[in-house]
């Protein structure tokens, strides 16, 4: 190889670093904003709350950040194979991860209105235990993505459907408890509204597994 072209391999292999660091490092910052919105919720920490609300600005500036490195990358460099499979996938996954941040905002500004209208009745071991789940299933997706771990990936989208039936069914005990008691309708609600996103960010996570397995097969995203 020559030198130039050796210079310019370094080089790319150095942007294509830089890039799955920056997604890491962003997948970082999202788990850290639902851990932070679900403590707020449970702890009816307003001020917690209003600080991952926050947090917003900074995550779309990382995301576009990255939407560029892509676009620089699949323009100057016109990468192939596996490369190209890379880059595709981060352009999908900041994606995911971005939702993965709407997400903890909507839940941290249901712990605003819980802590200004009261604890509700129902649903805080039901939020706890998935909101403990997808928050190990974000963690792990990042973690498999930047291993290349088929087995884990595989694990995870597999977990999605314990987190679909977990949440199917705290929504029907939920429903059934504002039948028989109304009172707290408006806070059991937020609650649902919590459960939900948990399991939303539960598929975001999915999504992200799912990338692994394209990473390491050349077909589509299953």
């Amino acid at each position: 190889m020559k030198d130039h072209e050796r210079h310019i391999s370094r080089q790319f292999d150095s942007e294509l670093q830089a890039l799955s660091s920056a997604f890491l490092a962003l997948g970082g910052a999202v788990e850290r904003q639902v851990s932070e919105a679900l403590n707020a919720l449970m702890e009816a920490d307003s001020a917690q709350a209003e600080q991952v609300r926050s947090y917003r600005p900074h995550i779309q500036q990382m995301r576009e950040q990255i939407d560029e490195a892509c676009l620089r990358i699949l323009a100057r460099r016109q990468p192939t194979a596996s490369d190209l499979r890379l880059v595709i996938s981060i352009c999908k996954a900041v994606i995911d991860l971005e939702r993965i941040g709407e997400e903890a905002g909507k839940i941290a500004k249901r712990a605003i209105t819980l802590a200004e209208e009261g604890a509700a009745p129902r649903g805080y071991i039901e939020v706890r235990h998935i909101g403990g789940q997808v928050t190990q299933m974000v963690r792990e997706a990042l973690d498999a993505f930047a291993r290349l771990d088929g087995k884990q990936a595989l694990a995870i989208i597999e977990r999605d459907k314990t987190i679909d039936r977990e949440y199917k069914s705290a929504l029907r005990e939920l429903l059934t408890y504002m039948m028989e008691d109304p009172r707290g309708i408006s806070r059991v609600f937020s609650i649902i509204w919590t459960l939900r996103s948990l399991e939303r960010i539960g598929d975001y996570a999915r999504n992200i597994a799912r990338l692994v397995h394209y990473l390491l097969h050349e077909g589509e995203v299953s």
